[in-house]
């Protein structure tokens, strides 16, 4: 995939970062020169540039990659302004993150791709991990429905599959069930391997390392963390 990323906060900063180790090809943008001098080497290109000015973002290859990425978060009023200049010069794929509901209400006007809310996300899973006393990935597929992955808790432990009850008592559907076994590699070192069962195999016991895959709606996900 090939990628613009415009700002380099902490937030762009980390995407270009994780998003170059993945094998993307990324390019960064940002008007502070300490912050494009900072990714220049982990970025195929990085540029000083006020996105704000059209001119200048148009030495962006806008038109050449797969999405257009605004980082900006902390300043509403150059965020909103890089979006319409995005949309004036036509690009099709835009994400850009949006500080809080008021800035999503604003960006929202504009018909984007995706909009991202980091700072809720992270609130999210951590009221999750302590709901839950482990930690939960989560996959939002709408407003309603998520997908959520979850170590097995405690009071699930020693159950069968189908004595969970996920589905008739909250709506929650198991779509996988991740098991860690110990095997040998060439070497004769033994190490844990990851395996994904048939979910439809209702007897199998839950273990403490399992990992639960169920796909349902927020709501019904909040319902389960309390009853634990």
């Amino acid at each position: 995939m090939k990628c613009i990323i415009i700002g380099l906060g902490t937030y762009g900063r980390v995407l270009a970062d994780e998003m170059s180790a993945l094998g993307h090809e990324v390019i960064a943008a940002d008007s502070d020169a300490s912050r494009v001098e900072r990714v220049k080497d982990i970025c195929d290109a990085a540029f000083q540039i006020d996105a704000c000015d059209e001119l200048a973002l148009n030495v962006l290859p806008l038109k050449k990659v797969d999405v257009t990425i605004v980082a900006i978060g902390s300043n509403l009023g150059a965020s909103v302004r890089v979006v319409a200049l995005l949309k004036k010069l036509g690009v099709e794929h835009i994400y850009a993150r949006a500080n809080d509901y008021v800035h999503k209400s604003i960006l929202q006007a504009f018909d984007i791709e995706k909009i991202l809310i980091p700072e809720e996300r992270a609130a999210r899973s951590l009221v999750r991990q302590m709901e839950l006393g482990v930690k939960t990935d989560l996959f939002r597929v709408d407003d309603t429905y998520c997908v959520y992955k979850f170590h097995i808790p405690e009071k699930f432990v020693g159950l069968r599959a189908n004595e969970l009850h996920l589905y008739e008592n909250f709506r929650l559907k198991i779509i996988a069930i991740r098991k860690s076994e110990r095997v040998l590699n060439f070497t004769g070192i033994e190490y844990n391997n990851s395996i994904v069962v048939n979910t439809t195999e209702n007897d199998l016991i839950m273990e403490a390392s399992d990992v639960l895959v169920c796909y349902g709606k927020e709501s019904d996900f909040r319902k389960l963390c309390r009853s634990l």
